[in-house]
């Protein structure tokens, strides 16, 4: 199974950037055998952000509102039957920009706590039908992003993505039986560093961004031998901002960059690729609350979860 985030705000007439960290669930096309779960980034939930600004100096909260009508996809990429996933991932992140520069730099930190509730069919019908499973997902910090104004109206930021091995259930709860309600545990039992690039052109009310994210697990479950390869994730927003409105198109993709492995040994047939597309819109209210939907419909699915998820955003300054 696999997981994604970040995100945008309208300050005082300014597109800016806040990192929204989270995950969204990934069912891996594989047999009974065990593996990791969760993906540590909510894939796509960057798009329709400047991924390399920050905003003005302040602090800043945001709630994404993430669902996730999912099929299980195989090596070959054809749609496993019996397999649906619905999945809905709660974000609340707050983002302090404290007006400082690092190495010419305007300096940022975040910290988000997501939780989710998942329904993975066969688990229902498994388990006895009915329910899904609810629970905190790993804390996420991110101790630090670096974002420099370059010439020509280009942005860089560079950040750091570490979520703690603190989920209120894991795959361990899982293989004790402790997890059998129709829906996946709710985080992975081990920690995860991300490295995190974007870029972005804004002129003229235009956002043209892309960010970049790459996934590495630094210690493992002690309940399982199965591990997840380094993934690299990438979210892509073309937007144009009229007065209030923010109208566009978004992508994402995910691939691994090899084979998972089980004791050590490469498992052959098992990278992970997945691709996605849809319209992302947007609003900025005078009280300074923002508001944006995103929807994309995934395509070149391979051992992945994929089908269409939607993002409802709000952000304020407080």
């Amino acid at each position: 199974m696999k997981y994604r985030t970040s995100e945008r705000f309208t300050v005082k007439g300014s597109n800016v950037t806040i990192l929204a960290m989270a995950t969204v669930l990934t069912f891996a096309a594989t047999e009974a055998r065990a593996e990791e779960l969760w993906d540590p980034y909510l894939r796509g939930v960057s798009a329709g952000q400047p991924a390399g600004a920050l905003p003005p100096p302040g602090v800043y909260g945001e709630l994404d509102n993430y669902l996730a009508e999912y099929s299980d996809y195989n090596s070959s990429g054809n749609k496993i039957p019996g397999t649906h996933l619905t999945a809905l991932v709660e974000v609340p992140i707050v983002l302090w920009v404290p007006g400082i520069k690092i190495l010419g730099a305007n300096y940022a930190a975040a910290i988000g706590q997501p939780f989710d509730y998942t329904s993975f069919q066969p688990f229902q019908h498994d388990f006895g039908g009915g329910g899904g499973n609810l629970g905190t997902y790993n804390t996420v910090l991110v101790p630090y992003m670096l974002s420099w104004s370059l010439p020509h109206n280009f942005f860089i930021k560079n950040g750091l993505t570490i979520l703690l091995p603190d989920a209120s259930s894991t795959m361990n709860d899982f293989y004790h039986g402790k997890v059998t309600n129709g829906g996946a545990p709710s985080g992975n039992a081990f920690t995860t560093i991300q490295p995190d690039l974007g870029v972005s052109w804004l002129y003229n009310g235009w956002d043209v961004s892309v960010g970049t994210h790459f996934t590495v697990n630094v210690s493992s479950d002690p309940y399982n031998d199965y591990h997840s390869a380094t993934q690299f994730s990438a979210d892509y927003t073309v937007t144009k901002t009229i007065h209030q409105w923010t109208v566009g198109l978004t992508g994402s993709q995910e691939n691994q960059l090899n084979n998972d492995s089980e004791n050590g040994v490469s498992v052959p047939g098992t990278k992970v690729s997945n691709y996605s597309i849809g319209p992302v819109a947007g609003y900025q209210f005078a009280n300074g609350l923002g508001v944006t939907f995103i929807w994309n419909h995934g395509f070149g699915t391979r051992n992945d979860v994929a089908g269409d998820f939607f993002d409802f955003r709000l952000t304020t300054a407080f």
